[in-house]
């Protein structure tokens, strides 16, 4: 993908008669340098206090609506209560978004009061502020990179990793990328399990931060159950975690591992690269991209993760170099479900049929 060669525009011209036609212009879009693209995205990384504090209003207070809502309807059915859960883990999933611009110290200006509303949506979200920020800024400095994977992404192999692996590891690889683990399973265990075990690679503070995190989240799990009953309580969080966790799986999961994404080896990888052909520009929905908190302009993100989810639209229409990051909408992307592994020779993601079928051509293919 040659991310300086040309952006395609589109032009209607109205035609006398019944009819209109589009014609493709080919417009040249000058790459940019890194310095060139930081001076563009420089006025973009300031965070605003009336969006922010907006932001937060329009995402907690529904929250907590739900939760009071839920707290009446359960006397006559526990069922009812069930879609009104469901859209609260789409709130969560707003509410992560948040705390995922406060570990980037870009949701406010404040520092302290990004730690601060880091902490509460982390408790909201069953997710540790201090390490979940540390293995976050680990994926953005190696997103990509296949000598840095390992953490804060999704397990990926090559083909030739892939093929030449034990019985075993190829066993637990399709295990762990097989559709209904990974983003019905995977979700719940993620959040649920794993972020309350301190990663071994981690400082003091960022493990500290699990056993805070565990410990406060002991005190809400209590005080809710005595609040809601205890089986009303799980339901109604296990739901909301399960949405939540599911989506957001996904959309991590979506802007990174589509066919024509990027991966490259030591000194062939590169920061802007990574950002703009390895992250994708997610065109969702209006209500969805309102949701996920505009994560879905993932490349300016990846290029810059000072800017706030509330200013990355307005980014990425201001240059046309923004917007020749690959582009996936919500059916099209479906289709990565099927891929797997990462096929240096072809530069792009593929299926295991895929490689079922490289591997037959080459075992038919004649001898030279």
């Amino acid at each position: 993908m040659n991310m300086g060669a040309h952006t395609t525009v589109n032009v209607d011209k109205n035609i006398q008669g019944d009819s209109s036609k589009k014609s493709r212009i080919e417009e040249p879009t000058p790459l940019l340098s890194p310095r060139e693209w930081k001076k563009l995205v420089a006025e973009f990384q300031t965070p605003h206090i009336g969006r922010a504090v907006w932001q937060l209003i329009n995402t907690l207070v529904p929250i907590l609506a739900i939760w009071v809502s839920i707290y009446f309807i359960k006397e006559t059915s526990l069922l009812m209560c069930i879609p009104l859960a469901m859209l609260g883990g789409l709130f969560l999933v707003r509410a992560f978004i948040i705390f995922h611009d406060c570990g980037h110290g870009s949701f406010f200006k404040s520092k302290r009061a990004n730690s601060i509303v880091g902490f509460i949506t982390g408790m909201l979200t069953f997710t540790p502020y201090r390490q979940w920020s540390w293995e976050h800024a680990r994926h953005h400095a190696t997103n990509g990179d296949l000598d840095r994977r390992g953490i804060g992404d999704i397990w990926t192999l090559t083909v030739e990793e892939y093929v030449t692996s034990s019985k075993w590891m190829k066993f637990s690889y399709r295990f762990v990328r097989n559709p209904i683990i990974l983003f019905v399973f995977a979700p719940l265990v993620l959040f649920v399990i794993l972020q309350r075990l301190p990663n071994s690679k981690s400082k003091t503070k960022e493990k500290r931060s699990v056993y805070l995190m565990n410990a406060t989240l002991v005190v809400w799990c209590v005080g809710m159950s005595m609040i809601y009953g205890f089986l009303a309580w799980l339901v109604i969080q296990t739901t909301m975690m399960a949405v939540a966790s599911l989506f957001g799986l996904w959309l991590f999961y979506v802007q990174h591992q589509f066919e024509d994404t990027y991966w490259a080896a030591g000194k062939e990888w590169n920061y802007t690269s990574a950002a703009m052909e390895g992250s994708s520009f997610y065109n969702l929905p209006r209500i969805l991209q309102w949701f996920s908190g505009n994560i879905g302009f993932h490349h300016i993100h990846h290029l810059n993760p000072l800017i706030p989810n509330y200013n990355l639209e307005r980014c990425h229409y201001s240059h046309p170099f923004f917007q020749q990051a690959p582009e996936l909408r919500f059916f099209s992307s479906l289709k990565t479900i099927r891929l797997r592994l990462w096929d240096e020779v072809n530069g792009k993601m593929i299926s295991f049929r895929e490689l079922n079928r490289q591997l037959t051509m080459k075992k038919i293919q004649p001898a030279v």
